[in-house]
């Protein structure tokens, strides 16, 4: 009788092991699923293809089956977003040309995945209407408002040349977009060189005249970057996302009114202003060439001889190559 009263709390606790080294399997398998999900740092701004894509969801569900998952983080342009990537808080981005050519020449670290077609008419050099300034040699002596390193500033620096004048022939302001659309808006610089969609609704505001835009001047290219590390890690995951972007992008191609309702309220633009800045856009990712990596080159070096950046750059050596 003594034994058997001694042992029912024994058994009695049986279950609540059996539970507990349940919970504790689970517990565990859950951490280890965890562990093997990888993430994927995409930063995007508040305009383009990549915006588009993660509004409309379509790479969760391509990575996810690759074991990742998506990170997204806004950027309001192109050289904080480069300056990330060189600092490995973001793992994959898009910028104009200027960008990444800023970044190259801080860093080793990034490597140009794929681009968008040229888009000259994307980018212009504005003025007030009522300006007396009529061609980009006017500008001497002017202030310009520009974000610099941005893909506008080769813009001035091609325009001020092609006009025979050099970039200590004016004054360069270098403002983000929003304090230089403020400063345009108030007088207080003469011109303003800006890009899609801030050009197109500057436009709209009706105060603004374009003096030039990038047509015979720049061809104005959207590049896509990862970081080399990353890229030698993960083609697979990096492979995924410009499957993502090339679908997106034959959609957005013909249903520039649809992608205008879509990005209007995460831009702060009416959809009818998006969509004229939609139409300047070009479509069809595709890897590099060599005549878009020789003008990517020419830029570099361009911006190296205005001593605008400290060391020259390799483009191609920086290029992915397909498949890798």
């Amino acid at each position: 009788m003594i034994a058997r009263a001694r042992s029912a709390p024994i058994m009695s606790s049986l279950p609540r092991l059996w539970l507990a080294l349940a919970a504790l399997i689970f517990v565990s398998l859950t951490l280890a699923a965890h562990a093997e999900e990888r993430t994927v740092r995409v930063g995007y701004q508040k305009y383009g293809t990549l915006v588009l894509l993660k509004g409309r969801g379509t790479l969760e569900p391509k990575l996810k089956a690759l074991g990742y998952r998506v990170q997204w983080s806004e950027f309001p342009s192109g050289p904080p977003l480069m300056e990330a990537l060189n600092a490995g808080a973001v793992d994959f981005g898009s910028a104009g040309e200027t960008p990444p050519i800023f970044a190259q020449a801080a860093s080793d670290a990034l490597t140009y995945v794929a681009h968008e077609p040229a888009a000259p008419k994307g980018e212009a050099i504005l003025v007030p209407k009522s300006s007396p300034i009529q061609s980009v040699v006017d500008l001497r002596g002017k202030k310009v408002a520009l974000n610099k390193g941005s893909n506008v500033h080769y813009l001035l620096v091609h325009a001020v040349e092609a006009a025979g004048l050099t970039l200590a022939d004016i004054t360069p302001v270098y403002l983000a977009p929003a304090d230089a659309r403020a400063a345009f808006e108030r007088g207080v610089v003469d011109a303003w060189v800006i890009w899609d969609p801030y050009f197109a609704a500057a436009e709209a505001g009706g105060n603004a005249r374009v003096l030039a835009d990038g047509t015979g001047l720049v061809p104005n290219h959207q590049f896509y970057l990862s970081s080399k590390s990353f890229a030698a890690e993960h083609g697979p995951a990096l492979d995924a996302i410009v499957a993502a972007l090339a679908e997106v992008d034959a959609w957005a191609k013909d249903n520039t009114d649809a992608v205008a309702k879509e990005l209007s309220p995460s831009v702060g633009i009416p959809a009818p202003i998006l969509g004229i800045a939609l139409k300047r856009q070009t479509y069809g990712i595709r890897p590099l060439d060599e005549a878009v990596t020789a003008e990517q080159q020419r830029i570099a070096d361009t911006f190296h001889g205005l001593k605008l950046v400290p060391r020259t750059v390799d483009i191609a050596g920086a290029v992915r190559k397909p498949g890798s």
